[in-house]
């Protein structure tokens, strides 16, 4: 096997500016598109879990597609066939200081999309986790439904849905890799790019299979960090507010 060591610690330790740029298309993607699928998970949780049979079904029928498809047809779907059927067309959008180029937007809506199907359904599992009672204790003493999801819900709900979403986040950051169907030149496609011009395929898949590993590595060790910083039961961080005894004791928990 010819594998030249120098090539390979120069592109490791001295990435090119084709590298750099795929790099941080990996991780802008990859947050915005968690942020924005977390969120839409939010309403499809609230969605299932609604009280309206109609809302109850569309969004069963949502999770039930996007979690049936592959993410890389649904990727080449928005871009491709939607365009082809002249329904969507994505242009390249002049940020100001960027521009966004459109198959970067559609990359970035279809992550999105498919992920607020998963995060639905993690984020349902952890309401349904709350204990009845305070949801009923809460609306006693005249909390809206929303003041009653931000204060009292969501918080506790937290603890079940923060370690799974770590997880997805990790999965984000590999399903990035995907858009390079479409051209979007993130790390794959930028490894790719350098691979047609210099023929080193073994050192460079090596480099970008080790970026991959250092950037999931990282964070885990934040991921932990913030499950051990959400591990503290709710009751417990609470009381150590005025407010926080308040609620352990209309709620019944241990101080």
């Amino acid at each position: 096997m010819n594998f030249n060591w120098a090539f390979f610690f120069h592109y490791l330790l001295e990435p090119s500016s084709i590298y750099l740029h795929g790099l941080w298309l990996t991780l802008s993607i990859s947050i915005v598109a968690q942020i924005i699928g977390t969120t839409l998970g939010l309403f499809v949780a609230l969605g299932r879990l609604s009280s309206w049979r109609v809302l109850r079904a569309l969004s069963s029928f949502y999770v039930w597609v996007m979690r049936g498809t592959p993410l890389l047809v649904q990727i080449v779907f928005i871009y491709t066939a939607l365009a082809a059927a002249g329904i969507l067309r994505f242009h390249d959008i002049d940020l100001g200081f960027m521009i966004l180029p459109g198959n970067v937007q559609a990359g970035i809506i279809a992550l999105s999309l498919n992920e607020a199907a998963y995060m639905g359904e993690i984020i349902r599992a952890g309401i349904t986790s709350i204990d009845r009672g305070q949801t009923e204790a809460a609306k006693s003493l005249g909390m809206t439904p929303v003041k009653l999801l931000r204060r009292i819900i969501l918080p506790q709900a937290a603890r079940v849905i923060i370690p799974p979403l770590g997880n997805n986040f990790n999965g984000m950051l590999k399903s990035t890799t995907l858009l390079s169907v479409i051209g979007v030149p993130e790390l794959l496609l930028a490894t790719q790019m350098v691979t047609s011009a210099t023929f080193r395929v073994f050192e460079l898949y090596s480099v970008v299979a080790l970026y991959y590993l250092s950037l999931t590595t990282l964070w885990g060790f934040l991921q932990r960090t913030i499950e051990a910083r959400f591990s503290t039961p709710f009751a417990e961080t609470r009381s150590k507010a005025p407010r926080g005894r308040l609620l352990t004791s209309l709620f019944g928990a241990s101080p």
